[in-house]
């Protein structure tokens, strides 16, 4: 489904002579084709499944508008069977062109270049073996001259894949390429300008609709446009690399423009000297519109996530067979307790549409939007309050592309915003590739404090002061105990569950030796757990003096005659 453009090799002498020649009449013989007619065609190797640059094919049928012919091997290899069901469906294929394609295309873009470059009004139709992925293509090098062009095949010509020859689908892609060779006569030709490939595909794609073909809806082309719509809906409108994706986000665009403001947009827009994004400017101001194509790619974006005319008619699908369509944006959950912050940095390209949702939250929302300076950012936002209505709004940004939304009660009223920031700095010189850009935004949510919070938290800041009050009390007597229970030594046998000051003389005793002995320090009166251990840990330290004279390898815990001789030794030195 794609066109080729061929390279211009002009040369002085020769494109007067030709230019001569086509000026008395004389360039352009008609060919005198006889069914079984074999020729040679150069082909595109780049959509050829093997590569090639050229085949023979055999002129199997003439129609009364087209020649079709199919590569020769591939024919001969066919049984005779499958040849006649083959033949019976280029004619049923040709006379779909005579009676609907050709007269609704024609009449819709305009004429192709007839009788062309061959002075044949007859187009040229090739079935060859194309890569799987691509339904046909159309090169522009065939509508010159070989003297300029030597691969040229001289010929209004149209390629299409061997493999869909019995395919329903054929009448599609057929309309398809035919749009093509109609753009080139209408936009090449006439007015000496390339048109920007997305929108070249974009009004060609736009011809099934024009014929018919996506009615009904299941299984059509537009279906299935939707679907990797759906799929992928941030790919850009404007830049073209060839997939699917591109296809559908420049298809959906153009149903929208189209049931909007009308086929003549696209129509006018062909027949112009203006290209891609300028042409659509010049069409709609043609057609007395005042918006122009960054509103409209704005109110298009908006309706491919809202899709509700009664929030306004720019904000769907006109179409009904796109009532439904909806895409599903990119959800951030905000935490409902406490405050939030929450900030993401993100890249897109030219005519991207960008879809953030946020929901949760508790309080007032404040969302900052940053670029850099020079871009030219638009963001579109959607509110939705509680009641279910939608709001739409547009932030304004500054010259250094940055700007605030701020919301109240923000999960409580308003119970969800959409952000749609795309960028629209570039607008012609669409070819290829792409360069990403960067953008970035921070939500914050600050909760609000209600009269119920005010008084809980009163309540949490009593408790505290009690609770200071306490701890205040408890270190006054662990002081009062600290001070008060040194003693110059220990008399008698103490141990576990034993209480009273020889107790808190012990604690006293163990806390100065160190935080290796007593981490904890506590000086209570009680020989408890905590006591126990530490005396077991300076036993084990001193255990040469204390444990081995007994015949004991690990500490007790219990303070006898060898615990307290160490004991008082080290207190009275």
């Amino acid at each position: 489904m794609k066109f080729f453009i061929g390279r211009r090799k002009l040369f002085i002498t020769i494109g007067i002579f030709i230019f001569l020649l086509g000026f008395f009449g004389l360039a352009g013989v008609v060919r005198a084709a006889s069914l079984g007619d074999v020729v040679n065609f150069n082909v595109d190797k780049g959509f050829d499944a093997s590569g090639r640059t050229q085949i023979s094919s055999t002129l199997v049928k003439i129609g009364t508008r087209l020649y079709f012919y199919v590569e020769k091997t591939w024919w001969e290899s066919q049984t005779s069977g499958k040849q006649g069901e083959i033949l019976a469906n280029l004619d049923n294929l040709s006379n779909e062109f005579d009676a609907n394609i050709y007269p609704k295309l024609t009449s819709s873009f305009g004429q192709e270049w007839n009788p062309g470059v061959d002075n044949d009004p007859k187009i040229t139709v090739l079935f060859e073996s194309i890569n799987s992925t691509e339904g046909g293509y159309f090169r522009e090098a065939d509508e010159y001259e070989k003297l300029q062009l030597p691969e040229s095949n001289e010929r209004e010509m149209l390629y299409l894949s061997v493999s869909n020859i019995t395919d329903p689908s054929l009448k599609i892609i057929l309309g398809h390429e035919f749009t093509h060779l109609i753009t080139f006569n209408q936009k090449n030709k006439i007015f000496g300008m390339e048109e920007e490939t997305w929108l070249n595909e974009a009004r060609a794609d736009y011809s099934s609709t024009v014929l018919g073909y996506d009615n009904p809806y299941i299984g059509s082309n537009l279906q299935q446009r939707v679907n990797n719509f759906i799929e992928n809906p941030s790919d850009s409108v404007a830049e073209w690399t060839g997939t699917k994706y591109d296809y559908a986000s420049a298809s959906l665009f153009t149903h929208y423009l189209v049931d909007h403001y009308g086929v003549n947009i696209l129509t006018d827009s062909l027949k112009s000297k203006h290209v891609g994004i300028d042409s659509i400017n010049y069409a709609l101001q043609k057609s007395g519109f005042t918006d122009n194509f960054g509103q409209i790619f704005n109110n298009w974006t908006i309706a491919s996530v809202l899709n509700d005319c009664s929030v306004g008619q720019e904000y769907c699908y006109l179409n009904p067979d796109l009532k439904n369509l909806r895409i599903s944006p990119a959800l951030d959950f905000l935490p409902i307790a406490g405050d939030v912050s929450l900030s993401v940095s993100n890249v897109t390209k030219n005519w991207a549409g960008n879809w953030q949702k946020f929901i949760g939250g508790n309080g007032d929302l404040k969302l900052d939007f940053s670029s850099f300076k020079d871009f030219n950012f638009q963001v579109p936002y959607i509110t939705e309050d509680s009641a279910g209505i939608h709001t739409i709004k547009f932030l304004k940004l500054d010259k250094d592309q940055k700007g605030e939304i701020n919301i109240s009660d923000f999960g409580t009223d308003i119970k969800s915003l959409i952000i749609i920031p795309s960028l629209q700095t570039k607008s012609s010189g669409f070819d290829g590739p792409e360069l990403t850009y960067p953008f970035s935004y921070t939500v914050k949510i600050i909760r609000k404090v209600t009269p119920d919070d005010q008084a809980l938290m009163q309540q949490l800041l009593d408790q505290v002061a009690v609770l200071k009050q306490q701890i205040a009390a408890l270190q006054g007597q662990k002081n009062n105990l600290s001070s008060g229970s040194f003693c110059s030594q220990i008399n008698n046998n103490l141990s576990f569950g034993m209480t009273g000051g020889a107790v808190s003389c012990l604690q006293t005793f163990l806390k100065n030796q160190g935080a290796n002995i007593y981490p904890e320090g506590l000086i209570t009166g009680n020989f408890g757990s905590l006591t126990k251990s530490a005396v077991i840990r300076f036993q084990e330290k001193y255990a040469s003096d204390i444990l081995t004279p007994v015949g004991l390898s690990a500490g007790t815990g219990y303070v006898g005659a060898q615990t307290r001789i160490k004991i008082n030794q080290i207190l009275n030195s």
